[in-house]
């Protein structure tokens, strides 16, 4: 008989990889060699929210593929290190994921995606008990993009909308929306009815053709009128509106921009913890970014914990206790 585990109230469904980080100290030319900072560590973008919700202090989970490899072994014991429930699939005739992340002089980020195991999970390998049993559940668009695994990635959303069980969406990428087209993403995306939409400004601009945040949010939310809008602006902050929500703008920190890997996954994993928990969309973006202001000025996905970090997380909650 197997073992009957108690449900975790936040599931995160989607990519788990190995992440390759490269920051060169000069510009790379071709045929050329430079030094510079690089570093391996468990990544995806469904697997950083699962981990940035359970630091912000909520219960999670991860549901995803990886391939039978010591990569795969690797990124979910550094999951479980993390607190998290790791619900995982280990394919036999796909390797993990691996996904490259160059970071210039700046901060800024480009990554290329292996398609690995994340991208094959098929509808019947769903965890159907643990989905039902949850309080919420997150996807992000990177397991919209092709199918698989869109269609298991549908089908949970189907067997939440079914349980009453809240949903939220990271639009992924605004290169791989383009690349797709506009119109058959959101076709995807219309198909199911979101309650928190966590597009960045690139993003929003590939989702509504609108230039200026301001205009992009008022397409998203005449788009998606049920949906709690969180329009993440890198240095702008971040914009927030809703149906019970009056549009509102939250500053960005003042951290130095070192590099922006995982950050957008640290915002939504701290803004769902803290929505989750108490209900404020505001006072959650507040701590969202205070999260994602850290995260950029360390380097990688999921740095180490440190005391600022949790002096930031108990700082942006006093007076809610």
């Amino acid at each position: 008989m197997s073992e009957l585990k108690p449900p975790v109230p936040l599931i995160s469904l989607g990519d788990l990889t190995w992440d390759v980080l490269a920051k060169p100290d000069s510009t790379l030319l071709p045929g050329g060699d430079t030094t510079g900072r690089m570093e391996l560590s468990g990544g995806g973008s469904a697997a950083n929210l699962a981990v940035w919700a359970r630091r912000a202090g909520y219960p999670s989970c991860f549901i995803g593929k990886i391939g039978q490899d010591r990569f795969g072994e690797l990124a979910t014991a550094e999951l479980r290190a993390e607190g998290v429930r790791a619900e995982v699939i280990a394919s036999p005739h796909h390797r993990t994921g691996v996904i490259l992340s160059l970071i210039d002089g700046s901060g800024q980020r480009a990554m290329l995606t292996g398609q690995g195991a994340d991208w094959e999970l098929l509808p019947a390998e769903l965890p159907v008990d643990v989905i039902q049993s949850a309080r919420h559940l997150h996807l992000t668009a990177w397991s919209l993009f092709r199918d698989p695994p869109r269609a298991a990635a549908l089908e949970a959303a189907r067997l939440a909308r079914a349980a009453g069980i809240t949903l939220s969406l990271d639009p992924g990428s605004f290169q791989m929306i383009q690349q797709i087209g506009r119109e058959n993403f959101l076709q995807v995306v219309d198909t199911v009815p979101y309650d928190v939409i966590f597009p960045n400004a690139d993003e929003a601009r590939a989702m509504s053709g609108q230039d200026r945040p301001e205009q992009a949010l008022n397409w998203l939310r005449g788009r998606y009128p049920g949906a709690l809008v969180v329009l993440k602006m890198d240095e702008d902050g971040a914009l927030i509106e809703g149906p019970q929500t009056p549009r509102v703008h939250v500053e960005a920190t003042r951290d130095r921009l070192v590099d922006a890997t995982g950050a957008g996954d640290a915002f939504g994993g701290a803004f769902l913890a803290e929505w989750l928990l108490h209900g404020d969309p505001e006072e959650a973006a507040r701590v969202a970014v205070q999260v994602g202001g850290w995260v950029v000025s360390r380097f990688g996905a999921r740095p180490p914990v440190d005391e600022e970090l949790t002096l930031r997380l108990g700082t942006s909650r006093m007076g809610r206790t």
